[in-house]
């Protein structure tokens, strides 16, 4: 062949290739589809990828060796409808106004991801436990009140409003103790899903992370068939294993020479993490798992009971739910996004789930407008997934407060050092630094006097910013 014939020739050549780099860059580019997953009350150390070597999490493990693992990755407050508020805002609980479990709704003028990515067109569904208002209409009690999902930018909904039984959802099980729900008898009227404004009746026994997934799959499939163009986001937040933490018997095997308290609780984990082995099996089934980003984390420390029997475990980390310690607040985490996120990554820095807002507005390239302009306290996280930054740049605010019986605690976290506020009544106030002492034995408030009144300055300034946006400072009227 000549020269001059085989010009055309190598640059065809060429040109096909640089469509093919451009596709792929475009394809690795495109906004993705979000899946946000949460257990509830899994403490740091109640996870394989952690060091666990006693429960078996074999799925939750794979998912964090394909992506990253976070090795320090923060709940907002040590208790859930704090946390579950800030998941969805990328805001300080306090901002928000849900400063403990049950004590409000979400407001309506709060602007969550579900809503943000509505905007561009994503499909948007709840599954599980709701717990930041209440999602039957005609429900009544004496805190909280009706904000259900469907208030907040979600299409798709089937959920409770607060804990269910882990194994049997609509049933009171045996050995639980309370006043109101008597062994045998219905849990809370019988039917605490609400599948789209109606309580749901059927499907609802078993392990309830299977009773939750069995509606997640379906929702995906759907959004599948829509189009190759069609994006979703599935916020699917588990009950387990808050309790009653019930395991059914093919679980409860797996820990035979177990007593009877870890059976239900390993096995409970086991079964839910089976269901997040069946998630990423369906996304890879339908050849989207390179288009979805999927997070996993708790929403806070162990169960204060479980943890003091050495049941459920914070790992090495003092504390457990309810308290300011590293081990109320400081939960098992990990992500992945096979196109952006290298299998086998890791990061020490602070990360929390007040980063999720802003890192899913960068990747699908959202801005507030003027009008809806607010603070967003998280950061971006896929500079820090990706080894760009190797701190962080925003300080971290953590609280629970039950002013009525006491309860005030606060902690913020800004570098290594943290200043902690214990929640209990009269509560010391405390400095640690989390580099040299990351389990909490050394109070240097004295020692370092200054940094101690820096850091104290810095709690009051925050507390007093978010005073602002709950009284409104942040929404138009």
């Amino acid at each position: 062949m000549s020269r001059n014939k085989s010009l055309p020739f190598l640059l065809t050549s060429v040109l096909q290739v640089c469509i093919a780099i451009a596709m792929t860059i475009g394809a690795s580019a495109a906004a993705p589809n979000v899946i946000l997953l949460m257990s509830d009350d899994q403490g740091w150390g109640d996870i394989g990828f952690n060091g666990n070597e006693d429960i078996i999490t074999p799925n939750l493990d794979a998912m964090a060796a394909d992506g990253v693992r976070f090795d320090r990755f923060y709940a907002a407050a040590p208790l859930c409808s704090p946390t579950r508020g800030s998941c969805l805002t990328g805001r300080f609980p306090f901002r928000f106004g849900i400063l403990a479990a049950h004590t409000s709704g979400l407001r309506v003028a709060e602007i969550t991801i579900a809503e943000m990515l509505k905007k561009k067109g994503y499909a948007t569904g709840f599954f599980g436990k709701w717990h930041i208002g209440w999602v039957k209409p005609e429900e009544r009690g004496t805190r909280g009140h009706y904000s259900p999902p469907s208030h907040h930018g979600f299409d798709e909904v089937f959920a409770t409003t607060s804990a269910v039984p882990t194994w049997d959802p609509t049933v009171t099980p045996e050995g639980w103790k309370s006043n109101s729900n008597k062994p045998g008898q219905p849990w809370k009227g019988g039917f605490p899903y609400m599948h789209n404004g109606v309580e749901a009746t059927e499907n609802l026994d078993g392990d309830d992370s299977r009773v939750i997934m069995d509606r997640v799959i379906p929702f995906i499939e759907e959004r599948v068939a829509a189009g190759p163009d069609e994006r979703f986001f599935a916020t699917v937040w588990f009950h387990t294993p808050h309790e009653p933490v019930v395991a059914g018997e093919k679980y409860k095997r797996l820990y035979a020479d177990r007593g009877n308290s870890r059976q239900n609780y390993y096995g409970a984990i086991t079964a839910m993490d089976e269901q997040v082995g069946r998630l990423r099996s369906k996304l890879r089934e339908l050849k989207i798992e390179n288009d979805t980003l999927v997070f996993f984390c708790s929403d806070n420390g162990p169960s204060d009971g479980l943890a003091k029997k050495g049941v459920a475990s914070a790992g090495p980390f003092k504390g457990h739910k309810h308290q300011m310690y590293e081990g109320g607040i400081l939960v098992p985490a990990c992500a992945e996004w096979p196109t952006r996120i290298k299998a086998g990554s890791t990061t020490n820095v602070r990360c929390s789930t007040i980063d999720y807002f802003p890192t899913i507005a960068n990747a699908v390239g959202f801005s507030f407008s003027d009008s809806q302009s607010r603070p967003i306290d998280g950061i971006d996280l896929m500079p820090v997934i990706q080894g760009a930054s190797a701190q962080r740049d925003k300080d971290m605010f953590f609280g629970f407060r039950r002013l009525h019986d006491g309860t005030d605690g606060q902690a913020v976290i800004r570098g290594d050092f943290k200043l902690l506020r214990e929640a209990k009544r009269e509560g010391r106030t405390r400095l640690y630094d989390l580099k040299k002492d990351p389990y909490e034995t050394n109070d240097i408030g004295e020692s370092m006097p200054e940094l101690f009144q820096s850091m104290s300055s810095r709690l009051e300034e925050l507390d007093a910013s978010c005073q602002q946006s709950r009284d409104g400072a942040d929404y138009s009227y």
